[in-house]
């Protein structure tokens, strides 16, 4: 294969059609006064070429084609937006499972277990091969068919274990509970992540539906699942799009579809080109267009997500509540290259109805390459929804109502992040439990007992769990910089004092933080045994955001207030 004549296509094939799409646009015609861009397209083209020639021909090494390619176009790719993808033949599956939210594979989460040095299964998901073939929670894994896995890494075996739909493979594992090694003849099939992990009906007639990702299809999803809410009597509607990176714009117009009239504009796309310029609207008739909803956002609530969530609260068809989300605001367009690589390549930015866009990063390419400057909140401008309420561009879409979450205490986040604790002690303890209980109450009525949580207390004040403490890291820092600059030894007795009460003292800080701490131990549990859907349906009974959803969809009034312009 000529790599060379492969990068000059792929570059060329990339450069020509924005130039030749190009011709005629605003935006290029004032690019191209005093210069012949086609010309300097040529001689950028002509030099890489003769450039990669003579590293091929002189170099001491012997260069890898594939490898150089690569490399040349990421750093090409880098001068523009962290959006816009090159994907090698090999890396095709990545893409179009960014696209479907399907693979082939056993349908289960594994993680490195810090204690025993070996990969485990960490979560089976509902429904998918592992599950089914009866894999748990713990399971070491020791062979995929006769390959030892007990010294490779979490990716390694996480590759082997997917595969081509269809084919059958034996795994071998030991389960903690028993110390039995056992074996299970698996079928890999395509893997789908669930759109919506859970939905239901709360008290007060109050709908919930969960919403993790905009693959194609999800809009069905939604629409049969509040559908489905109605027939059982909801009068109100909590979205949750917190944490859903996005995905499709079209389905995040589909979505809003369900409870906007048709034929109302929910985004426009406007590009360099022609082409990359459209506006999408809704095609069909609505489900509901009167129940009061909330939708929840986050600062992960990004794209597709935004595009829904800033329509509706830009039509005035629903409150917005949480926390500013992450303001993407651009459009990337999948396309086909030579030798089945493709290329991801932002083509538009996206304005929502009230005409505004909500992208909070500017990629300002005449900075040079990597320059990022998030637009702040005095250079925004402002814009009015249908009922004239005021809303602001750029910095992502703000919620009519900011409700912040609590936030972890520290050690919360060291007990529960996958390659923090080496004594592992909450996760196998959750193993310990399940195996001891094999039948648990259901999702919205278990807890822990009095004697449970004494338990995994004491276990994790044998297990000799410490944490990384953040005082702790500055005064030993603040200690250094008092010895260089010769205070030290003056206020050693105030260091030493300091220093004695920064100690951490890990069944104190148990007892402190027991209510998360025990909540955060309940959940892993449920998920476990009830997967994904018993987990957010037992969270919910907790989750501060969602309760004040539900308290502002009980007060009518309240609603309606805040769909109208401030006096």
């Amino acid at each position: 294969m000529n790599y060379k004549l492969v990068l000059s296509f792929i570059i060329c094939h990339f450069l020509f059609c924005s130039s030749a799409l190009g011709q005629g646009s605003a935006a290029d015609e004032e690019r191209q006064k005093g210069k012949n861009h086609n010309l300097e397209v040529a001689k950028s083209l002509e030099i890489l070429n003769t450039l990669y020639s003579q590293l091929d021909l002189f170099y001491v090494d012997s260069l890898n084609p594939g490898q150089t390619m690569k490399a040349a176009i990421d750093g090409m790719l880098r001068s523009l937006d962290p959006y816009t993808e090159y994907y090698p033949e090999e890396d095709t599956k990545k893409l179009e499972m960014m696209l479907t939210g399907k693979y082939a594979g056993i349908g289960a989460l594994v993680k490195h277990h810090l204690k025993k040095g070996r990969v485990v299964i960490d979560e089976p998901y509902e429904g998918m091969p592992a599950a089914e073939a009866g894999l748990r929670k713990g399971d070491v894994i020791l062979n995929i068919d006769d390959s030892l896995m007990t010294d490779k890494t979490v990716n390694h075996v996480s590759s082997h274990l997917r595969g081509d739909p269809g084919t059958t493979f034996v795994l071998r594992v030991n389960r903690p509970s028993t110390g039995k090694d056992m074996k299970f003849k698996i079928t890999r099939r395509n893997i789908k992540f669930s759109d919506i992990p859970y939905y239901g009906l709360r008290p007060d007639s109050i709908g919930y539906i969960s919403l993790t990702q905009f693959t194609e299809n999800c809009s069905h999803e939604v629409r049969r699942a509040f559908i489905e809410l109605k027939k059982q009597g909801a009068k109100g509607l909590v979205f949750d799009l917190r944490g859903n990176g996005g995905g499709s714009e079209l389905e995040a117009v589909n979505i809003v579809n369900i409870w906007v009239p048709q034929g109302q504009a929910v985004v426009e796309n406007r590009g360099k080109v022609l082409q990359a310029n459209r506006t999408y609207k809704t095609r069909l008739e609505p489900v509901d267009t009167v129940m009061p909803i909330v939708v929840l956002v986050n600062g992960e609530t990004a794209s597709a997500s935004e595009i829904t969530s800033g329509a509706l609260q830009d039509m005035d068809r629903a409150i917005v509540m949480g926390t500013r989300t992450y303001g993407k605001g651009l459009v990337q367009v999948p396309l086909e290259l030579p030798y089945h690589a493709n290329v991801k390549i932002t083509t538009s930015k996206y304005y929502i109805p009230s005409g505004r866009c909500i992208q909070a990063i500017n990629y300002n390419r005449k900075e040079g390459a990597g320059y990022t400057e998030r637009i702040p909140d005095s250079l925004t401008h402002v814009f009015h929804t249908r009922n004239g309420r005021e809303v602001r561009d750029g910095g992502g879409i703000k919620p009519d109502v900011e409700v912040k979450n609590d936030t972890m205490p520290n050690i919360v986040y060291y007990l529960t992040t996958s390659g923090l604790d080496s004594t592992e002690v909450m996760f196998d303890y959750v193993v310990d439990y399940l195996d001891r209980h094999p039948q648990i109450a259901p999702p919205a009525e278990f807890h822990l007992t009095e004697q449970d949580w004494q338990e995994f207390r004491q276990r994790v004040v044998d297990s000799g769990f410490h944490y990384d403490d953040i005082s702790r890291k500055q005064f030993d820092e603040l200690v250094k910089s008092a010895k260089f600059e010769g205070f030290y030894d003056d206020a050693r007795d105030a260091f030493d004092a300091l220093q004695a009460k920064l100690q951490h003292k890990v069944d104190v800080e148990l007892d402190r933080h027991r209510e998360i701490i025990q909540q955060t131990l309940e959940l892993d549990i449920i998920t476990a045994v009830y997967y994904q859907r018993g987990a957010i349906e037992a969270g919910l009974n907790y989750d501060k955001q969602f309760l004040e959803a539900v308290r502002l969809l009980n007060n009518l009034d309240e609603y309606h207030q805040l769909l109208q312009p401030k006096e």
